[in-house]
């Protein structure tokens, strides 16, 4: 297995110490400081906003940022979670990312800036997520949204996320979303699987990255008691939200997505699977590269195609 040669950046790339949540965080904001300036043709169109709204019971407000297209009438929304590995990030980890669906998607989008671990363990940051998601229903009409074209997603860790918040809606009988986007998602806190014991140790997701990762989310010895916390636990799979799922090649977490994809179709779910060649997780990094081009170029067909919208981008 051999790294996409447009993914270079990443043969050398340095991880900090995860059992050490401040580096962490510290690392991510040197990464955002380092980032190139933003196209503005990205945002060309596409009018953001911020507010604050109700979190679940006895907590204190989310925030989010909403991302709306020009357009008339109510439109179709996704709700977006960012990466982190649930324990850094916020509303501008994934700011670009959001912008592309946005635009390429002609999609709204709501990002939700939840709460994070391990000041903040599970379920808070999950319970923030499908906090947002029924609010968003609740208020379709006052923010210009179609209540019947909703969506989840998120990236590793807000891919986790997603894939809760969809099982939530069925258990719970809330607001049904028409597609669960779920991009290199952590699903399965046992870290058995094959890839994740051996594939990618030296690119951006190790196996001790994952680790620490289920650790400081869970607390104690990271392991789930709630299959909200990790899917993969989940025995009934059967009518959830159809789901896209993009795993990459060289990721740890590259099988327990692939699994996870195969138990959604043997549930009757339409799944729909990708597992790009070459790739690492958080490839998106290298912007420019012809594999995130073509990643964004399908992501958004695939909202597109929940939505009933021309999937020709």
């Amino acid at each position: 297995m051999a790294l996409d040669r447009e993914l270079a950046m990443f043969e050398h790339f340095e991880l900090p110490d995860f059992a050490n949540v401040a580096a962490v965080r510290q690392w991510l904001k040197s990464l955002s400081d380092q980032a190139p300036p933003l196209d503005g043709a990205l945002s060309s169109g596409i009018g953001i906003t911020e507010r604050q709204i109700p979190g679940p019971a006895n907590t204190p407000p989310l925030r989010i940022r909403i991302y709306r297209p020009a357009d008339s009438g109510p439109a179709p929304v996704l709700l977006y979670f960012h990466s982190g590995s649930f324990l850094m990030g916020g509303l501008d980890t994934d700011h670009v990312s959001c912008l592309n669906y946005a635009r390429m998607a002609q999609t709204m989008i709501i990002s939700v800036d939840y709460r994070l671990a391990p000041e903040h363990r599970f379920p808070a940051g999950v319970e923030d997520c499908y906090a947002a998601f029924v609010w968003a229903a609740n208020n379709a009409a006052t923010l210009g949204i179609d209540s019947a074209r909703m969506a989840v997603g998120g990236s590793s860790a807000g891919g986790t996320l997603a894939a809760a918040v969809a099982i939530m809606t069925r258990d719970r009988h809330g607001p049904p979303p028409l597609l669960q986007l779920l991009i290199y998602p952590a699903l399965d806190d046992r870290m058995t699987s094959r890839s994740v014991n051996s594939v990618g140790r030296q690119y951006v997701d190790t196996r001790a990255v994952i680790g620490h990762m289920w650790r400081h989310y869970l607390g104690g010895s990271g392991i789930a008691d709630s299959p909200y916390a990790a899917p993969s636990r989940v025995t009934d799979l059967t009518a959830l939200a159809p789901a896209y799922i993009e795993a990459c090649e060289l990721d740890p977490l590259r099988d327990e997505a692939v699994d996870y994809a195969m138990r959604l179709l043997q549930g009757g779910v339409s799944t729909e699977l990708h597992v790009i060649a070459g790739a690492v997780h958080g490839f998106e990094m290298a912007a420019s590269a012809t594999v995130t081009r073509w990643a964004f170029r399908n992501r958004s067909a695939a909202v597109r195609r929940a939505f009933g919208i021309s999937a020709d981008l």
